[in-house]
């Protein structure tokens, strides 16, 4: 994805833990929202979980959080290692699992973790991936959330 691309559609019928489904229209018209890509193999997505879950309940008012699950190898494929992690990790926003990589294909990232915040409208506004900085996507959601408010 590049920037000031539109929001695309979620496959609200894919396996999702902690929700029944999300769809892009649950997502646009409220708040900003930061979806994020991770996968039980990747050890820095590991370590930026803390911090993922800081913004989510920091910023719980102002700031949507999708958790997409991809994956990295076969091992990865396994739902209940990732259940597992997503309690360890207390990761209790919606997460989607992307078994098939639909998702994962559609926003063309090449390093987990990686990171999207959209707008309240569904544009693309910061994208990121790899062993970044997360204190550059802590700048960039705070501009963006100064703006929509």
């Amino acid at each position: 994805m590049k920037l000031r691309d539109h929001m695309p559609d979620l496959d609200e019928n894919g396996i999702w833990i902690n929700s029944s489904g999300v769809r892009r229209e649950d997502l646009i018209g409220e708040t900003p929202t930061l979806i994020y890509f991770w996968s039980i193999s990747c050890h820095i997505c590991k370590k930026s979980q803390p911090f993922i879950n800081q913004l989510r309940d920091e910023l719980r008012e102002d700031l949507q959080v999708i958790s997409v699950h991809t994956s990295l190898s076969e091992a990865d494929n396994d739902l209940s290692a990732i259940r597992k992690m997503a309690l360890e990790k207390k990761i209790t926003e919606p997460l989607y699992v992307d078994l098939d990589e639909t998702l994962s294909n559609i926003f063309n990232f090449r390093y987990v973790p990686a990171y999207y915040v959209f707008d309240k409208q569904g544009i693309l506004r910061h994208s990121q991936s790899g062993t970044g900085k997360v204190d550059l996507l802590r700048r960039r959601l705070d501009r963006i959330l100064k703006e929509n408010s």
